[in-house]
């Protein structure tokens, strides 16, 4: 992938309109932000911006407002804990574009923030509208794409714009592709393991097929572990399985095998399991190994899996993790993803990991141990989709250094 232009490219930008793609699309509970992580990874970018006396203006999504206002999804909160995280005045435009979004713009003075409102208020946006692109980009006189967790969408705001004003990535972006980029153009040191959690195999399927050939082993866990495990001819009670993916399942186990059997590569399935009636119901709660019974949900990887798993990442030069290895929000089936963090954490001098967004970087997160990690990525599915080979539209819509 060629390389991009970056944000020290644009010159100085002291006194000029810079239209920033960040993303702010942060858990939000009674108006007030759960989570500033995402926020605080666009800062170095903005730093820049307010320090060479250019005036930032900040564009991003929140939530799925499907193209109408949502007073629950509007950025006013996210503005007011930016302005406490600069230590400055934020300023907020309750519109996207129009007039108002106009005037704001101009109203701003060198090294001086605005916040746009949500720009998924508009369908235009998630339309990429032309129309949208010309309104945003008149609010700008270049463009910086800081936001990666959206570079996989072709919205307005991410390959829209980029056409229309002199554009580069933002400091974010840059980082996130020399992180990732050693997993995907397999440059990274190995042994190379990759740890997949969450609930749904679908979204994991494309990452799972790109990276079989790639790596040394995968170790798979979280809800997504059931159909595969269904696949095996195993029996899961009432554990999470899409049946539908049933064949594609088969195709994947059969896949690992042939490269197993060349000894270049493990896949790794639980063998046993925490298990439940339910996340709110815990009776018949256990550790059981092999099939889970009847009536019961596999809800976190036991004790034995998480002895395979580390013993697979012993020798780890590099791992990848995205996905959490069992319900990690509800204790006690947090137990796999504390241990599995815990222990990369600790590996830190010898392990290069890197955490692909979503719930794994959530997870670090509340353990306080991010910063022990090689790299925690903003973008869950953006990461899956970049590692696996895939060039992500926001990306590709920049010009090349």
């Amino acid at each position: 992938m060629a390389k991009k232009r970056g944000l020290d490219a644009l010159g100085n930008l002291a006194g000029k309109r810079v239209l920033v793609r960040v993303d702010f699309n942060v858990p939000i509970d009674g108006g007030r932000v759960e989570d500033d992580f995402r926020i605080r990874s666009a800062v170095p970018t903005i730093t820049r911006i307010v320090e060479q006396g250019g005036r930032a203006i900040l564009m991003s999504h929140l939530g799925r407002p499907d193209g109408k206002p949502d007073p629950e999804a509007s950025l006013k909160p996210v503005a007011e804990t930016l302005a406490k995280i600069l230590g400055k005045r934020v300023a907020f435009s309750p519109a996207a574009t129009g007039p108002d979004a106009e005037a704001a713009a101009r109203k701003l003075a060198n090294g001086e923030v605005l916040v746009l409102e949500n720009v998924r208020f508009e369908p235009g946006e998630k339309k990429n509208d032309p129309a949208f692109s010309q309104a945003l980009a008149k609010l700008g006189e270049v463009y910086v794409n800081d936001a990666f967790g959206t570079c996989h969408r072709k919205d307005a705001s991410v390959v829209g714009v980029p056409k229309l004003l002199p554009a580069a990535a933002g400091y974010l972006v840059e980082a996130e592709v020399v992180h990732l980029s050693p997993l995907r153009d397999g440059t990274a040191p190995r042994p190379f393991v990759v740890v997949l959690g969450g609930a749904k195999l679908a979204d994991k399927i494309p990452v799972i097929e790109a990276l079989i050939p790639r790596v040394d082993s995968i170790l798979v866990g979280g809800g997504m572990a059931y159909t595969l495990l269904k696949a095996q001819g195993r029996r899961i009670g009432a554990s999470r399985c899409d049946d539908a993916l049933a064949g594609t399942a088969q195709k994947i186990l059969e896949k690992a095998r042939e490269r197993g059997q060349s000894g270049k590569s493990g896949f790794i399935l639980p063998v046993d399991h925490q298990v439940a009636r339910g996340l709110d119901d815990l009776a018949g709660y256990d550790v059981v190994e092999g099939d889970v019974p009847d009536g019961l949900m596999g809800l976190d990887v036991g004790p034995a899996s998480i002895a395979i798993f580390l013993h697979h990442l012993r020798g780890a030069k590099t791992v990848f993790w995205n996905g959490p290895l069992g319900v990690f929000e509800k204790p006690p089936f947090n137990q796999g993803t504390w241990a599995l963090a815990t222990y990369l954490a600790f590996r830190g001098a010898v392990t290069r990991t890197v955490v692909g967004g979503g719930d794994s970087a959530s997870a670090v997160r509340q353990l306080g141990i991010a910063e022990r990690m090689s790299f925690v990525s903003t973008g869950g599915g953006a990461s899956l989709e970049f590692v696996q080979g895939v060039d992500l539209p926001g990306i590709a819509a920049l010009p090349d250094a």
